[in-house]
């Protein structure tokens, strides 16, 4: 069987050995500085998992394919930082701050075309599926990021509309990579499917974990300043949640204190009044419990696979690593 400690020296090794042209370095050293800088390579470290569950040794074009996930999701980290704003990525500088908007957004591009030269290596027997997922995906975290985008432009958003957003930004990406996995090792279409709900429901796990860690989190641990949703005035789930328990001039004053825009020690001012509200809410709780729900949606899912004791314990350890600092 294929265990977790040989994912973890696979993962190293892939993306330590990982290569970009040499030229233009203006266009391919971005690259190779999101790489360097890390991360915890989620995605395709859930992809190697699914194919644990059913076959005992990994091969080349698997990790074409788990390599092609991290690229993808690091094309989408170096536009979304443009967009938000945001000055650091993992305790470092984003690319935009370090070099420029314009080499951040064509570095982008040629990265997402990067991804797609990997997953086409996928085997010829399994290419129309795996590239049906993942363009399927690509598309569905495009659509994301124009709802987070459009959600900025109002006052008030809805938990429904909200967990749509972050089951399109950051959830299909999880669901597909824990089905993609799944599709390499020749599964069933029942199996498949109950690995894309897994990883699905552990998406929407993760999200509101980061949403929660970014007002409550270690920023050493987090990697980037904690507060930066309400400094941004950006809406998260625990924003969306203190909106649904507040009625009348509580929530009207909320709302304008949140939309306020601020910065220096008047932004550390407003992000101690946000937390304070927060936790008069109880929406920090509230938060934790979402997580652990979301978790348990996947285990179930997991667990239909019927997969015996010793492979189900792979997929609940690596479900509990993901979240539990956000428990």
């Amino acid at each position: 069987m294929i265990t977790e400690s040989h994912i973890d020296a696979a993962i190293e090794r892939l993306f330590k050995e990982i290569q970009f042209p040499d030229e233009p370095a203006g266009l391919y050293d971005p690259l190779r500085y999101m790489i360097a800088i890390g991360g915890k390579r989620i995605r395709p470290r859930l992809c190697l998992t699914t194919y644990a569950v059913f076959k005992n040794r990994l091969t080349p074009k698997l990790m074409d394919v788990a390599s092609a996930l991290e690229v993808f999701h690091t094309f989408t980290l170096l536009h979304d930082d443009i967009m938000d704003r945001s000055a650091l990525r993992r305790g470092q500088p984003t690319v935009w701050k370090k070099w420029d908007e314009d080499t951040a957004i064509l570095s982008g591009d040629v990265m997402q075309i990067d991804a797609y030269k990997r997953i086409a290596k996928a085997p010829v027997d399994k290419l129309d599926e795996v590239l049906e997922l993942f363009s399927k995906t690509a598309a569905e975290v495009c659509e994301g990021q124009q709802y987070d985008m459009e959600f900025e432009r109002v006052s008030e958003v809805s938990m429904k509309d909200y967990c749509k957003m972050i089951g399109l930004k950051t959830a299909v990406l999880l669901a597909c990579s824990s089905k993609m996995g799944a599709l390499m090792a020749g599964a069933g279409e029942k199996e498949c499917q109950a690995l894309y709900d897994y990883g699905y429901q552990l998406g929407m796990a993760f999200q509101v974990a980061d949403d929660y860690l970014d007002a409550f989190g270690d920023e050493k641990v987090f990697g980037k300043p904690i507060g930066g949703d309400i400094l941004n005035c950006k809406k998260s789930w625990l924003t969306v949640r203190t909106c649904e328990k507040l009625s009348g001039k509580e929530r009207q004053d909320f709302l304008t204190r949140f939309n306020e825009l601020e910065d220096g020690d008047a932004g550390v001012r407003k992000i101690a009044d946000i937390k304070k509200i927060y936790v008069e809410c109880g929406v920090d709780a509230d938060a934790r419990a979402e997580v652990c729900r979301y978790t348990e949606e996947a285990l179930k899912a997991a667990r239909k696979l019927k997969l015996g004791n010793v492979r189900y314990e792979v997929l609940r350890r690596f479900a509990e690593k993901l979240v539990s600092r956000a428990k």
